[in-house]
């Protein structure tokens, strides 16, 4: 009876499976293992004995396993995101990120170009209640709100350049400025919202990234792997896809996702995978209560997205599944 029930849980996966084609002789095998095993079910019922029950139990369970995994999409709680007191400043940036030493550390940065000024919060909590924090004073101001801390050091645009600069917390200095060649800065090509938005770091399961644009590339997305150290850029790619018509983006194990608006209404539009310099639109729904995201980030460690959204701080929890190889 429990086979049964268990059988009748993985028939509706079916449909959905449908709508996902990457690998359509994959899906066919799965579905013909599953009216295989139903019909192995009936069998039984006349006949126990006739199949080993556990190892049927097994196959049960490893296909549920692989029917689950085939549904390749990002999902996220969405519904009931975590929000925090609403603050005066509409531009701010805030970053709980991948600090191994540091990990529940949370960094605020105050508006969105010519600050200099770095919040370090011991947690989440104390950022709230804004207590317990040091003081970072930067040696160069900053543009955008596309910064991020990774290890120990924050990665920064500096204002009126497409200088990138790594800045180290514990010495208090800079350790490297690299210029990004040929990358507009000064809002020659931001997001959909304008913010001096032009460079944009991220951090994910497999390091350092920037995203930017250049004349070079008509002003289409370039997203590159970049040295943490040195901040020498290892590889870019071209996605194709206009920045000015992206509202933010984020990268999560190597995909960088796009959203198409800053405003309400806001979609996961567009992704592309670096790994196979292949790119895929999406749809997405992106609960945008407040209407006006200005800073959008992937925390690796804690698989969720930290959100500016108008004055409010959102944390929305990201869900990933991935497809087995067979």
């Amino acid at each position: 009876q429990d086979l049964k029930e268990k059988m009748q849980e993985l028939l509706p996966l079916l449909p959905v499976l449908e709508q996902y084609k990457a690998d359509s002789r994959l899906i066919v095998h799965l579905k013909d293992e599953v009216r295989n095993l139903s019909g192995i079910l009936l069998a039984i019922q006349e006949e126990m004995g006739a199949y080993d029950y556990e190892e049927l139990q097994q196959r049960v369970l490893l296909l549920e396993a692989r029917l689950h995994a085939c549904l390749q999409k990002l999902e996220m709680s969405q519904k009931y995101p975590k929000n925090f007191p609403k603050m005066s400043q509409k531009y701010p940036k805030i970053f709980p990120k991948c600090s191994r030493n540091h990990p529940k550390n949370v960094w605020y940065m105050d508006g969105y170009y010519k600050g200099r000024r770095v919040l370090e919060f011991r947690s989440l909590t104390d950022f709230v209640s804004g207590q317990n924090f040091v003081q970072h004073l930067l040696p160069h101001p900053w543009a955008g709100t596309g910064h991020v801390v990774f290890n120990g050091s924050l990665y920064y645009n500096k204002f009126q350049s497409n200088v990138a600069v790594r800045y180290h917390f514990r010495s208090r200095s800079v350790l490297v400025q690299r210029s990004l060649a040929g990358a507009g800065y000064n809002n020659t090509f931001p997001y959909s919202w304008g913010g001096f938005s032009d460079i944009d770091f991220m951090a994910d399961e497999s390091g350092l990234w920037v995203v930017y644009t250049t004349n070079q590339n008509a002003g289409n997305i370039v997203v590159s792997r970049v040295d943490p150290l040195t901040l020498e850029v290892l590889r870019s790619w071209d996605t194709g896809y206009p920045k000015r018509s992206a509202g933010e983006s984020f990268m999560i194990c190597g995909v960088l996702y796009v959203t198409n608006s800053h405003l309400a209404g806001a979609k996961i539009y567009f992704a592309y995978h670096t790994n196979t310099s292949s790119y895929e639109y999406t749809d997405i729904p992106f609960h945008n209560q407040y209407s006006h995201i200005s800073m959008l980030d992937y925390n690796p460690r804690q698989r969720v997205l930290y959100t500016w959204n108008n004055g409010h701080q959102v944390i929305y929890n990201v869900t990933l599944f991935h497809v087995i190889s067979t």
